[in-house]
């Protein structure tokens, strides 16, 4: 099995997504986008309590950890998921998981050889 360091390049990259979803409000905002599929801020706004230059600016901090993108629609912008940073979370979350499965396991040979 291979142990991924704890500096590795892909927890690294994950940060800045890890970051952008610290937020109850942009983890809400991708959480939406995730369900219902591209979105403008005005239904992005709907219902969520916060003004739409509150959702512009948390859309644009997922937008610089890269798991949105706006694409140009008429006078306004429609913001979708980028699926692979979405996909980097979860294999950062996996080989952590890894880390910990192995970690676990080392720690059961050391009390079963000492019982």
């Amino acid at each position: 099995m291979q142990t991924v360091q704890p500096h590795s390049h892909v927890i690294v990259d994950a940060a800045p997504i890890f970051a952008a979803l610290g937020d109850p409000t942009r983890l809400r905002i991708v959480a939406q986008l995730c369900a219902s599929g591209p979105q403008s801020i005005v239904r992005l706004t709907d219902g969520a309590h916060v003004t739409r230059q509150a959702i512009s600016k948390h859309l644009h901090s997922l937008a610089r950890a890269g798991l949105v993108r706006a694409t140009p629609h008429g006078r306004e912008r429609i913001w979708e998921i980028e699926p692979q940073r979405l996909v980097d979370v979860v294999r950062c979350i996996d080989e952590i998981s890894t880390q910990w499965n192995e970690a676990i396991s080392r720690l059961r040979l050391v009390v079963s050889s000492a019982a």
